[in-house]
């Protein structure tokens, strides 16, 4: 349906907290479900721990809201939303461990190896990334097998060389690095946060039906809403605190990294990641109210304090 109204203005009169509130309650339950102790019982344990650590589970909201946005329900897309926020929380374990960014805290608790051990907490990482792709095949209902098998060959993408892992690479070759252009972080930020934060959004759209200028629009939105979401990060390393953040402050700055701060200044980073969420907003205009959820997600990226 388009219509004429301006989503962005609609969106002042929409409650996002008690929305993110009312999805997360529907992820967690379903999280919880996902993944039940069995033998052998500690890498079951060490999974569930790390998933169900909390967290604002903007992932796999995106994910839902772009189904229900295109005409879809949340039940089509609650499956493929778990697996996304599976494959998060295997990035978290995985970038946390002492050969990675090595962090003790995520979410305000000691990270998986320092809780299991740096071998379990590979494992379990791996653990949830296999499993994932197993839960989105045998859990989706309701949905064409053709659409089904294009969000598992994206959500592959995204996770993978093309993806998530390039991007880490190529952010890890750029520790102490001095000649670093704005080109090139952009490219770590769109490859290792913001690959996986736009196949939710896709994905959504896909199991729901997209018809290609949908897809097209909603990818936009996606890749201008993860570039800022990985900025506000870099800004928040540098002015938040440990306890608001959850995890180490300061992190980037002692691992030299290339950081939007560091090129752009704190005043310049803000102005581009504001800048991409309007760009982001204005994707969703012919969607009018319908598109208020989305919307709201965008502007709370800009605003968020952890």
């Amino acid at each position: 349906m388009v219509t004429t109204d301006n989503p962005q203005a609609l969106s002042q009169d929409f409650d996002l907290k008690a929305y993110l509130q009312n999805q997360q309650a529907i992820v967690e339950a379903a999280l919880d479900q996902a993944i039940l102790v069995t033998e052998p019982p500690k890498i079951y344990e060490a999974m569930r721990y790390s998933l169900l650590a909390g967290g604002k589970r903007l992932r796999p909201i995106l994910c839902l809201a772009t189904c229900e946005l295109l005409g879809g329900t949340g039940a089509m897309a609650l499956p493929t939303a778990c697996a996304l926020e599976m494959i998060h929380t295997m990035s978290l374990i995985h970038d946390d461990l002492p050969a990675m960014d090595n962090d003790d805290y995520r979410r305000g608790k000691l990270t998986n190896h320092k809780v299991y051990g740096e071998d379990i907490a590979i494992l379990a990482g791996d653990a949830l990334l296999a499993y994932a792709f197993e839960f989105i095949a045998d859990r989706t209902e309701n949905v064409p097998p053709a659409q089904v098998l294009q969000v598992i060959a994206r959500l592959g993408r995204a996770v993978g060389a093309a993806g998530l892992v390039g991007g880490q690479v190529v952010d890890l070759e750029s520790e102490g690095k001095t000649d670093i252009t704005v080109e090139e972080l952009s490219f770590i930020h769109t490859h290792k946060t913001g690959a996986l934060l736009e196949v939710c959004v896709t994905s959504g759209a896909i199991l729901a039906g997209a018809a290609a200028a949908d897809l097209d629009r909603l990818t936009r939105y996606a890749q201008n809403i993860g570039l800022a979401f990985q900025i506000i990060d870099d800004i928040l390393d540098i002015t938040a605190t440990q306890e608001e953040l959850g995890k180490t402050a300061g992190k980037d700055l002692q691992a030299e990294k290339a950081t939007y701060p560091k090129l752009l200044g704190l005043e310049g980073s803000r102005q581009r990641a504001d800048q991409l969420v309007g760009e982001a907003i204005a994707q969703l205009e012919p969607y009018g109210s319908a598109a208020m959820p989305l919307v709201a997600i965008a502007q709370f990226i800009t605003a968020r304090k952890n």
